[in-house]
């Protein structure tokens, strides 16, 4: 490569990771605060520091390269190191807060919420810490009659009163279905297996649902579950086919290698993960636990799901607070 990353810059680094995510010299230029010139004159630089193209600039949305796939998997891991370490210098300080009850998804519970716990009990010294996972729709209601404090969870059709929202996720409807099976017919090629609903109080299977009546789709053989590996194992085995996001397909990790993974074949939505704080924690811890958040989703979930489903660059991505 002519030298040991000679010319590369973090500036360009972010570009290039903005444009990953994005597929958008504008909406890249948006996020970084640059002019969409000066966007392009970084990925430029960047081409020409490692040797060979990392994006292909004649799609829209534009897509990496192979090349660009892989490098971005070390753009990623260096940025993370480098914004972690940037935050460990200004660290979480919980020891004059007295008390605080959290609430976070399931989906995390595995990967996400014990790292986060042990992050914040490293500094709860005269805390009384609550904690409890459970569905979107549950954390948010307690949310909402102030039982919790904070809670990390999928945004329902309406925040909780007087809260305050800090993004972490954007996470695409997709579908599921056994492996090898084709599409060549659309959803009706499915017609042999069942559809796998979620349970309708939970906050994806109202999205799924609402999805679902957009397009005028009456899909038959109800068959509705809220166990996320129940789901999966079903799927793997060849007896059904669902919607689901990237994040809950990552998480039924032991079936993974029984499932195709597809885009929905008409336009979808996604559901948001956010961090939701009541009124009364509106300063910087919550903006501090959603950066520590965001690392550990991005290491655990987005980065390996993307090198998955590489097709899911700019849909499935860790969201900022700007």
């Amino acid at each position: 490569m002519g030298g040991v990353l000679k010319g590369v810059s973090i500036r360009g680094l972010e570009v290039f990771e903005a444009l990953a995510q994005t597929g958008s010299v504008g909406e890249a230029a948006r996020r970084l605060g640059m002019s969409a010139p000066a966007v392009s004159q970084q990925l430029k630089n960047l081409n020409t520091a490692v040797g060979i193209p990392l994006v292909d600039q004649g799609r829209r949305p534009m897509t990496l390269t192979p090349g660009g796939r892989q490098f971005l998997r070390h753009v990623e891991a260096a940025l993370g190191a480098l914004r972690t370490g940037q935050r460990d210098l200004t660290t979480l300080d919980l020891s004059d807060v007295s008390s605080l009850r959290m609430g976070i998804i399931e989906d995390f519970e595995n990967e996400v919420t014990p790292t986060l716990t042990a992050r914040l009990a490293e500094t709860m010294q005269n805390c009384v810490f609550l904690l409890n996972t459970g569905a979107s729709h549950t954390l948010l209601n307690r949310v909402t009659r102030n039982e919790l404090d904070l809670a990390i969870c999928a945004e329902g059709r309406e925040n909780p009163p007087g809260a305050v929202i800090h993004p972490l996720l954007d996470d695409p409807y997709i579908l599921a279905i056994p492996k090898g099976t084709s599409l060549a017919n659309g959803l009706e090629g499915l017609s042999h297996l069942r559809f796998l609903r979620r349970d309708q109080a939970q906050v994806m299977g109202r999205q799924i649902e609402e999805m679902l009546q957009r397009q005028g789709q009456t899909l038959p053989n109800r068959f509705e579950l809220d166990s996320n590996q129940s789901i999966s194992a079903l799927v793997a085995g060849g007896h059904a086919w669902t919607i689901t996001t990237p994040l809950s397909l990552l998480r039924g990790g032991r079936f993974l290698d029984g499932i195709d993974a597809r885009p929905l074949p008409f336009a979808g939505t996604s559901r948001r993960i956010s961090l939701c704080a009541t009124g009364d924690w509106s300063g910087d811890i919550p903006r501090q636990i959603a950066a520590i958040a965001r690392d550990l989703i991005e290491q655990h979930f987005t980065a390996p799901g993307l090198d998955l489903m590489p097709w899911l660059q700019g849909e499935f991505r860790i969201l900022s607070d700007d």
